[in-house]
């Protein structure tokens, strides 16, 4: 069998649908029935169990995957190396993220990457929303997940990579923390918590000084670390919008989440140093939107 009959019979051996093998490989569905007849002419049985509705692997099929499935990726392996090397994919590329959820979605990625390009390693870190911007400006990073909009001289914004619903956290004994949601005109009714050294046009998108009527927000303290927002609130002393993905990561006593009725998405994007692109990091990138159902 060649390479390519060999893929395309691993990738029928793993959809198990002669259709969609065909769309994932750009290839048509005769073109896919060919090569598994010829296939299985040369090796003088069958390869697939086929009626009108299902496509099995036989026995003899299921031993040949499972012999043929890791010399196949070893192969793609030293190509995706040679690539790499080639491209100039090597060496140290430096991720940063500011959610846990983003960080959860660079972590898949770097394992991925980390088993395409085996010259090049990734370190992941996170990065601090009193200077969400200044490790990627000072050149401590290479790439970074973070919240959108940004508008930084000497900075590229990507594409956006993860879309989510907002909700505000409040203090437990807040009645906001009884209703099912809240709306942005809500939002006068209790202090904002407000993170120090956010560029004001973030803070003007995540964080309004007036509700969509013109009635003012007011402010409350201001925090350095995330943590402190967890206390702050639940010490009573303000509200902050967050993802909705947060309650997942961040539930503790005292404090609530309120999903918003009206307030838009917070859209997470991939950043990187205008001057300082590299092939390693662009690798990631595109790995990374693929992986990403957004």
């Amino acid at each position: 069998m060649e390479l390519r009959d060999i893929e395309i019979f691993l990738v029928l051996a793993e959809e198990l649908h002669f259709g969609r093998t065909a769309e994932r490989l750009h290839i048509t569905p005769s073109r896919v029935s060919h090569v598994i007849k010829k296939a299985e002419r040369r090796i003088g049985a069958p390869l697939f169990a086929r009626t009108s509705r299902t496509v099995d692997l036989t026995p003899l099929g299921e031993r040949l995957r499972d012999n043929l499935l890791p010399a196949h990726q070893r192969i793609q392996q030293a190509v995706d190396q040679a690539v790499a090397e080639a491209r100039g994919i090597t060496g140290t590329l430096r991720v940063g993220y500011s959610t846990p959820w983003c960080a959860d979605l660079l972590l898949k990625a770097a394992e991925t990457f980390r088993a395409r390009y085996a010259a090049c390693t990734v370190q992941i870190q996170e990065i601090q929303l009193n200077d969400p911007h200044g490790p990627l400006r000072r050149g401590d990073l290479d790439l970074q997940l973070s919240e959108l909009p940004v508008a930084e001289p000497g900075i590229t914004v990507g594409p956006t990579v993860l879309s989510d619903s907002r909700a505000l956290l409040v203090p437990a004994g807040h009645p906001f923390a009884q209703r099912e949601n809240v709306t942005m005109e809500d939002l006068a009714d209790i202090p904002l918590i407000i993170p120090g050294g956010l560029p004001d046009y973030m803070t003007a998108v995540h964080l309004p000084t007036h509700t969509p009527s013109g009635r003012p927000i007011p402010r409350g303290p201001v925090f350095t670390y995330w943590a402190e927002v967890l206390s702050l609130a639940a010490a009573g002393l303000g509200a902050f919008p967050v993802s909705v993905r947060g309650e997942r990561y961040f539930a503790r006593p005292g404090v609530a989440f309120v999903p918003f009725l009206d307030a838009p998405p917070v859209e997470y994007g991939l950043l990187w140093p205008t001057a300082g692109h590299t092939p390693r990091a662009m690798a990631f990138a595109d790995l990374l939107t693929d992986l990403t159902d957004f």
